[in-house]
């Protein structure tokens, strides 16, 4: 998918004695979006973009050896041990010898020859690296300013992390004139040495520039195009974040110095064989347990309590990807943790005061946020028309941040169909669940409305739920606080739990795909046409 920006001129820093100036240029073909502000809490503030920046940068996906000059010289061995082999008969030895001495020297030519390329290949990615690092990343980040705070988002290369730093307007001492709205911000690697100059004796002042919507001509030269060609991959990762958000889950008030000690802990040993896990042990108002697999080791957390009702263990991987929160540990007045489940997402929320760090981590790794995280199935399916639709999204763009129980009563209209309308508003990219502050936000991701054919959440098992809906068999049971979906679709048993917001709380279903998977991947086609087949019965 390729996006295109038009920036004029370049985002920078620029440090005297008395103030460190931090001005982004934003994306001037997106509607005007403007502010300007002087930071008081300069520390955390540096430590929260750095944290930013290394969520942007960050590729933790698997790379293997490069074996190539080892197979380069297993050929040219080969050679020599296939003569070596042959030397045992006396009256070759001599011609062997010969041929070994022109093999030699041809090696050795080739390897003078190609040695300019390897070296000036070398340079190049050195100086990449360097002076060009951005052209390693994917994607500037997102910055969108609200009535009540001005926020960042980023997504890492790898499709597993993504990030969100959200500074409330209390952070900034003087406040002038700013305009709603979203845009991109021109990034680049150069910025990321600029913030470590911030410092408490300077005033550091936060611009995004709104100079850059200047009027332009098309011949104008000031302004430099950019583009970046995204796969489908990355933008729908992006877009199940905020489904994945306001799914319910296991809430733990954590304290920063266990956070710093699980960091720590990961510091001190290496794993070289799996599992790579952390397990939550769970109790209701007791302290957390984490254990630390393969090894076993235990680490009690007896400021950190559990706020559940029931025994719970929630494992999760890809532990490592904590390392960006270390910097914060030291200004962050609170965490705030929530698991999904085992082996699904979790969120780590970093007070930092007026500002709050959001750091989204899918179940592992390599179960990036798209391929495997079809978690927008989960979230509410209300069947919502076209025009409900349209007058929540105008309501919410209207006040910009809203409740879901807000835009409901001012609307007049069901909870449940304006959940409906927020999750598909999120599926489209226009909208965002503020899970701090547990509201909804107007955020547009881009600026031309994304294809939706080519995004589209519903996947080969929701295709499969459509065409099963005939012959799906369910019944309801209604209680006080849920109600249990029990079903039997293409000879599987199915039993599915709706909480009073819509949403999927617990699955289960007697076919193979559920048998193997749980609800890691999504719910299977027979949980799905159950749901749907109620839906459409009730």
């Amino acid at each position: 998918m390729l996006f295109e920006y038009k920036y004029k001129g370049f985002s920078g820093v620029k440090t005297t004695p008395k103030k460190t100036a931090m001005s982004f240029v934003p994306d001037a073909a997106r509607s005007p979006t403007w502010f300007r502000g002087t930071v008081h809490q300069a520390l955390p503030f540096r430590e929260a973009i750095s944290a930013l920046h290394d969520v942007v940068v960050s590729d933790l996906r698997y790379t293997p050896k490069d074996r190539e000059e080892y197979k380069r010289w297993v050929a040219e061995q080969e050679e020599v041990w296939l003569a070596e082999y042959m030397s045992r008969a006396a009256d070759n030895k001599a011609r062997i010898e010969e041929i070994r001495r022109e093999l030699s020297e041809v090696y050795s030519r080739k390897q003078q020859l190609l040695k300019p390329f390897y070296t000036a290949r070398q340079r190049y990615f050195d100086y990449l690296w360097k002076n060009n690092r951005d052209w390693w990343y994917v994607l500037d980040p997102v910055i969108t300013v609200h009535p009540d705070e001005v926020f960042f988002e980023c997504f890492s290369e790898d499709e597993s992390t993504y990030a969100r730093l959200s500074c409330g307007h209390e952070v900034f001492t003087q406040l002038d004139d700013f305009a709603c709205g979203t845009t991109n911000i021109d990034y680049s690697a150069e910025l990321y040495d600029e913030f470590q100059k911030i410092r408490t004796y300077r005033d550091t002042e936060l611009t995004v520039d709104p100079q850059g919507f200047s009027v332009q001509t098309a011949e104008d030269e000031a302004h430099r195009e950019v583009k970046i060609d995204l796969p489908d991959s990355w933008v729908r990762g992006f877009l199940q974040v905020s489904s994945a958000m306001n799914l319910p889950g296991y809430d733990i008030d954590l304290h920063p110095m266990d956070l710093h000690n699980i960091c720590f802990k990961l510091r001190q040993r290496r794993e070289k064989e799996g599992p790579r896990s952390l397990r939550f042990q769970l109790e209701p108002g007791e302290p957390v347990s984490i254990v630390f697999d393969p090894w076993g080791t235990v680490l009690e957390c007896p400021r950190s309590t559990y706020h559940g009702h029931r025994t719970e263990e929630v494992r999760i991987w890809g532990r490592r990807r904590l390392h960006v929160l270390e910097r914060l540990i030291p200004v962050a007045k609170s965490v705030k943790l929530k698991l999904l489940g085992y082996g699904m997402p979790s969120f780590w929320l970093v007070d930092l005061g007026d500002m709050q760090f959001t750091l989204g981590l899918s179940g592992w790794t390599a179960n990036d946020w798209s391929k495997q995280g079809n978690f927008d199935l989960l979230a509410p399916r209300a069947d919502v028309t076209p025009d409900i639709s349209k007058k929540v999204l105008e309501e919410l763009d209207k006040q910009w941040v809203a409740s879901s129980q807000t835009l409901a009563q001012s609307l007049q209209l069901p909870h449940a169909d304006v959940l409906g309308a927020l999750s598909a508003a999120t599926q489209a990219g226009l909208a965002i669940y503020d899970l701090s502050k547990e509201v909804w936000r107007a955020r547009p991701l881009s600026r031309e409305p994304l294809p939706l054919e080519k995004l589209r959440f519903e996947n080969e098992r929701e295709e499969k739920a459509m065409r099963l809906i005939g012959e799906a068999q369910v019944s309801v049971e209604r209680g006080a606080q849920a109600r249990v979906l029990r079903g039997r679709v293409h000879g599987n048993e199915v039993r599915v739990v709706i909480d009073l917001d819509e949403r999927m709380v617990e699955g289960e279903c007697t076919c193979n795909f559920h048998g193997q998977n749980k609800l890691r991947k999504g719910p299977c086609e027979h949980i799905l046409a159950t749901r749907m087949k109620a839906k459409r019965t009730s």
